[in-house]
């Protein structure tokens, strides 16, 4: 009885062995199954985060060891005696730290599975970003009769405020963006014309430079004009404005700068150009004035000189188009007429000329992007189109057409999102060219949609 008693035992304690050690015991050809779920962990990679180490049986390296080794290097570094920290456990066992660890520079082979261009020790969980999409068409359109197919004025500014103000003719006429309301400004008479228009960086007032030589002051919120300033000669093409310094460029060659809190009508001249003053632009940090004129020169001033305190002569034609970089202190960018089609880059802190790059075209404006470091330009003869550059690499983001005549006028919106351009064939577009300062690789749905074309007077 104690004999048959003790045979089930023996068979059930078989039993469980054999299924224990199925997988060291099954024949290649035969597959041996059960009534229980056993998993096997002979494929887990439990040495990737050191927790069981275990050599192979032949001495050589498997598939799953290599790519365990392989994925540990590419997440953690190569194991260094340097990456060990006090306690003597390697560094990468503690997968959540906020130790900085010192990163070593090695190379990846071919088949990393993070690819060449990774950090070491870095892992992208994001997908690759794709280009940035620019709209081909703009989003709205302006009708801007009697816009003037002159490559020395300036009559389109966009304010702090949201509010355009283009020169028509004798006139100055002001363009809600918010509520797309127009205003006419002021009217200067038969014996006069609006030559230039530039806003205050701060507040309503808005300078306006005409074709007898003054410059008018205007508070938009007023319609009311409260300042007229004389001292050219000519007509005033260029404004600009510093923090409280207004500079106008002339006909006459000169530039004065104004001071709206004194009495005086300027405070200073400054004399260098042999030529009209076509292009002025005032540095972020207000330290440094930019000029071009139509004797192909590029001058650097400063607030207490009367002469220039860098001069360029690279350019082979009308400098119109300037444009200082807002992420780069004294980043230069200036571009040529017709007979010299480039956009030069310049390090005024240094002095020295970075670069150049042949556009082919007039280069008749340049402004750069606040949000990203891109900028864009436009152009008259012969292709009259609209490019957004990378920079410092000057790849083209875009290229956009649209006016039939040379695109003179160029403003950015307060948000740095928009631009408006303006042509000889009377008419303003608008375009989304430059992302938003938050969200700079989505596409926006602003300027996807065409709203119809108006008119500005």
């Amino acid at each position: 009885m104690n004999q048959s008693s003790s045979t089930p035992v023996v068979s059930l304690e078989r039993r469980i062995n054999r299924l224990i050690n199925a997988n060291q015991s099954q024949s290649p050809s035969r597959s041996i199954y059960s009534d229980r779920f056993i998993p096997s962990r002979s494929g887990s990679n439990f040495a990737l985060f050191d927790l069981s180490p275990s050599p192979s049986k032949d001495g050589k390296e498997d598939g799953a060891g290599s790519y365990a080794t392989l994925l540990r290097a590419a997440m953690f570094g190569p194991e260094t005696p340097e990456k060990r920290d006090i306690t003597g456990f390697s560094s990468s066992r503690n997968i959540f730290r906020f130790k900085t660890e010192t990163k070593t520079h090695r190379s990846f082979n071919s088949f990393s599975p993070f690819g060449v261009d990774d950090p070491p020790g870095c892992v992208s969980h994001s997908p690759v970003k794709a280009p940035r999409k620019v709209p081909r068409s703009p989003y709205k359109v302006l009708d801007a009769p009697a816009l003037q197919d002159d490559f020395y004025l300036n009559l389109v500014d966009w304010s702090a405020q949201n509010v355009l103000a283009v020169g028509l003719g004798n006139c100055v006429y002001l363009w809600n963006a918010c509520s797309s309301k127009v205003t006419k400004l002021c009217d200067l008479g038969a014996d006069d014309s609006v030559c230039s228009v530039g806003w205050a960086l701060r507040g309503t007032h808005l300078a306006v430079g005409t074709s007898t030589g003054k410059v008018q002051i205007w508070d938009a919120s007023r319609c009311k004009r409260t300042r007229t300033m004389e001292g050219h000669r000519l007509r005033v093409g260029a404004l600009a404005w510093g923090s409280s310094v207004l500079s106008s460029g002339s006909r006459d060659k000169s530039i004065l700068q104004r001071d709206i809190r004194c009495q005086e009508d300027h405070v200073s001249k400054l004399a260098g150009h042999k030529s009209e003053v076509c292009g002025l632009k005032w540095s972020y940090d207000n330290r440094e004035l930019a000029s071009g004129g139509n004797d192909n020169r590029l001058f650097v001033w400063n607030q207490h000189s009367t002469q220039p305190v860098l001069k360029y002569s690279e350019h082979t034609a009308a400098v119109k188009a300037i444009a200082w970089s807002p992420h780069v202190h004294g980043l230069l960018a200036s571009g040529g007429g017709t007979a010299d089609r480039c956009i030069r880059f310049w390090n005024t802190t240094t002095n020295t000329h970075l670069s150049s790059i042949d556009t082919c075209s007039q280069v008749c404006n340049l402004a750069w992007s606040k949000n990203v470091n891109e900028l864009v330009s436009t152009h008259g003869y012969s292709q009259n189109q609209i490019i957004v550059w990378k920079y410092p690499t000057m790849s083209k983001i875009a290229t956009l057409t649209g006016h039939t005549y040379r695109v003179l006028y160029l403003a950015v919106s307060p948000d740095g999102q928009t631009i408006v351009t303006g042509a000889g064939d009377e008419t303003l577009r608008f375009w989304n060219v430059f992302p938003s300062p938050k969200s700079q690789n989505t596409d926006s749905e602003i300027g996807s949609s065409f709203f119809g074309r108006t008119t500005i007077r």
